[in-house]
C-alpha cells in the first residue's frame, strides 16, 4: 500500500466507494448496502448478484498494522482448518487483506444466527468445549504483532491516555489518578501471585455478541479483531452472568466442557475481577481515543460528562474491593 494514499479517517468512506472496493475484487454487487452495528471498524452487508450477500469489514485507519491484521486472519484460518466454527475472511488471489483508495478491508461470508443465551448451562458447556479447542491451537504458536492483555496495555496505557489528554475534570483528576494507580498496582501483584500462569493466543473479546448461535449448526465465533495474547480465563469470564452463585454454576459448567479438550489452571479464576477491571479501564480509554470520530459523541452521549467521571471513579473503587474477594467456587 502506498503510504501517500493511506487514509487517516473514515470521512471518504462513502457507499459508492465501498461498492467500488468490493467490485474491484471481482464481486458483482446489486448495489444494496447495509451498515452493520460496529463502532471500531466500518462493516457492511453487501448484496451480490445471484449469490448470498457478503460482509465487508473496513479496518479503522491507523489502528492495527498490516502484520497484526494478517496474524488475526492466520489464527482464524488455523482454527477453521481444524473444523472449528469460526468465520474466516475470503482470499482473493491468495490475499485476505485487501486495499482500495487507501482503505484496508476484508471480505467475509455472511453468517446467520442469534446471540447465545446467557446463563443457559447446556450452551455454556458446549462453548467451554469449543473455546478449549481454540486454546489448544492457540498454544501451538505465539502472536508477534498483537496486544498482550495485561496491566500495561489495558491498565497503565489506558489511564495515562485519559490523564494526559485531560478528559477528567480538574477537580476529579487526582481521585482518578490515585484510584487507578492503586488498582493497577494491586492487579499486578495478583497476576504475579497466580501459580503457573500461561499466556496464549485467544479470542480476547469473547462475549455473547461475538458468538452467533445457528439453529442447526450451533455456535459460530465471529470478530477476532481483538484477538490477543492473554490468560485462558480471558475468553471465559465474559460468558458469566447473574448472581455470584449463578456464576459459580456457570464457570463450573464451562470448565467441565473445557477440560475435555484442554487443561485449565484453576488458579486463573482469581483473575476474573482483575480482568474485568482492566477491561473497564481499557473501554473508557477506547471511547476517549475515538472521541474525535463524529459517530462516537452521537452514540455515546453520556461519555465525558462530569457525572460520568464521578460514576466511573465510584465504579473503580467498587472494583478495588472486588479484586480482593475470594474467587468463584467451582462445584
Amino acid at each position: 500500500m502506498n503510504n501517500d494514499t493511506v487514509r487517516q479517517d473514515y470521512y471518504a468512506l462513502s457507499p459508492d466507494l465501498v461498492l467500488s472496493a468490493v467490485e474491484q475484487y471481482g464481486f458483482l454487487t446489486d448495489a444494496r448496502i447495509f451498515p452493520l452495528n460496529s463502532y471500531e471498524n466500518r462493516v457492511y452487508q453487501i448484496g451480490i448478484e445471484d449469490s448470498a450477500p457478503i460482509i465487508a469489514k473496513f479496518y479503522r485507519p491507523e489502528r492495527w498494522s498490516n502484520e497484526a491484521i494478517l496474524e488475526e486472519h492466520f489464527f482464524t484460518e488455523q482454527l477453521a482448518e481444524q473444523e472449528l466454527p469460526v468465520v474466516t475472511p475470503k482470499k482473493i488471489d491468495g490475499q485476505s487483506l485487501l486495499e482500495y483508495q487507501g482503505y484496508r478491508f476484508a471480505i467475509y461470508p455472511q453468517q446467520g444466527g442469534q446471540s447465545a443465551e446467557p446463563g443457559d448451562l447446556d450452551q455454556i458447556h458446549q462453548l467451554g468445549r469449543l473455546i478449549a479447542r481454540i486454546h489448544a491451537i492457540g498454544k501451538t504458536s505465539s502472536f508477534e504483532h498483537r496486544l498482550t492483555i495485561n496491566t500495561q496495555s489495558y491498565g497503565k496505557n489506558a489511564a495515562n491516555f485519559i490523564l494526559e489528554n485531560k478528559f477528567v475534570p480538574n477537580h476529579l483528576e487526582q481521585a482518578y489518578q490515585d484510584t487507578t494507580e492503586k488498582l493497577i498496582t494491586d492487579i499486578e501483584k495478583i497476576f504475579t501471585d497466580v501459580n503457573q500462569l500461561k499466556w496464549i493466543r485467544g479470542h480476547g473479546d469473547c462475549h455473547y455478541s461475538n458468538i452467533l448461535w445457528h439453529r442447526e449448526d450451533g455456535p459460530w465465533f465471529v470478530d477476532f479483531d481483538d484477538c490477543a495474547t492473554c490468560p485462558a480465563i480471558q475468553d471465559l469470564w465474559m460468558l458469566l452472568a447473574g448472581s455470584r452463585q449463578d456464576q459459580s454454576l456457570q464457570i463450573s459448567e464451562i470448565l467441565d466442557g473445557y477440560n475435555e479438550f484442554c487443561d485449565f489452571n484453576n488458579a486463573e479464576i482469581r483473575l476474573i475481577e482483575p480482568l474485568r477491571t482492566l477491561r473497564l479501564l481499557h473501554y473508557h480509554a477506547w471511547l476517549a481515543k475515538r472521541w474525535k470520530d463524529p459517530t462516537f459523541p452521537i452514540n455515546f452521549p453520556w461519555f465525558n460528562t462530569e457525572s460520568f467521571w464521578q460514576e466511573h471513579i465510584a465504579d473503580l473503587k467498587v472494583q478495588q474491593e472486588a479484586i480482593h474477594h475470594d474467587p468463584l467456587q467451582c462445584y
